[in-house]
């Protein structure tokens, strides 16, 4: 018996390391590389999968994942001879693991050295002022110029940052004058800008106070005179009126006499009043007897200068 339990132990030693050799289980986001006598065999994704014993084996292991490399800082020479610290992080995903594995030996080691010789070629394109605001230009063209190196290693290189740019300590000196330099600049343009403006306003205003006031003058003189004239022409349709009225009561019965009543009520009350004057000299009339013939001289000049459209007294 005993021979038998010590053949069965071995047969169940060798089935498990058997089991060991052949089974193998692929986690999620990851690709193994399966070769067979030396020659690539295929690519095992995620799950459980069973090797041929002896034959087939495990050559690489590859993460699918996205993964984040670290460019280290290096020395670049900008286009007006600055020389600046720079460094940045590198994203880049395994598409195809037989390219990764075939392409190259390290393709991590390849990309870092592929990005910082294509960072000092973008930064020596462009000067020390710009570097700074082209930073967003620089990580583009870096990522299409390695995309462009790393496809036929099955590499896909999504996005290049700059992390830090380190000019040396006398041109950031340098930079910090010249920056307080602007800032001033830009304080006294404003400062000037603002009192030109402020000129400007006073005066636009005073033009327009100036072209009311002249507004003003106008309609009042407009005013005035459409007054004087709306009056004078009240007197003169008053006036008319009353010549009317005047002539309607020379042509009705008994008007004659009273007009020659009027105008002697209006000799006499005038002469009256040449009597009063605080004059020294007395002006008498040489016929002040004949009155009658004062009245009948007064209604001639009255019908002599009536207004055409009055009838003459009856």
């Amino acid at each position: 018996m005993e021979p038998l339990v010590a053949v069965a132990l071995g047969f169940a030693a060798l089935v498990i390391i058997l089991l060991f050799k052949t089974a193998t289980v692929v986690p999620q986001q990851s690709a193994y590389i399966i070769e067979n006598l030396g020659r690539y065999s295929r690519t095992l994704s995620a799950g459980f999968h069973i090797l041929v014993p002896f034959m087939d084996r495990i050559a690489y292991r590859h993460n699918l994942k996205e993964d984040a490399l670290d460019i280290p800082e290096q020395i670049c020479i900008t286009k007006d001879n600055v020389q600046v610290g720079v460094d940045g992080v590198l994203y880049m995903q395994v598409l195809d693991p037989r390219k990764a594995s075939y392409g190259i030996s390290n393709y991590h080691f390849a990309i870092a050295q592929l990005a910082q010789t294509t960072l000092r070629s973008e930064i020596g394109r462009i000067d020390l002022d710009k570097t700074f605001e082209e930073r967003a230009a620089i990580n583009l063209n870096v990522v299409s110029e390695l995309d462009k190196a790393s496809e036929p290693w099955g590499i896909k290189v999504l996005r290049y940052e700059i992390k830090n740019i380190n000019p040396p300590h006398d041109v950031l000196q340098a930079m910090e004058k010249q920056m307080r330099a602007e800032r001033e600049k830009r304080a006294l343009v404003l400062t000037s800008e603002g009192e030109r403006d402020a000129r400007i306003n006073n005066a636009e205003g005073q033009k327009q106070s100036v072209i009311k006031e002249s507004e003003a003058a106008k309609q009042r003189q407009i005013n005035e005179a459409e007054g004087e004239a709306q009056a004078i022409l009240a007197v003169a349709q008053a006036t008319a009126e009353g010549l009317r009225q005047v002539a309607i009561a020379l042509n009705a019965p008994g008007g004659e006499q009273a007009m020659q009543l009027r105008v002697a009520e209006n000799y006499l009350q005038q002469f009256g009043q040449l009597a009063n004057e605080a004059s020294s000299t007395l002006v008498i009339p040489a016929n002040l007897s004949d009155i009658a013939s004062m009245i009948t001289l007064a209604t001639k000049v009255v019908k002599d200068n009536r207004p055409p459209d009055m009838p003459l007294p009856r």
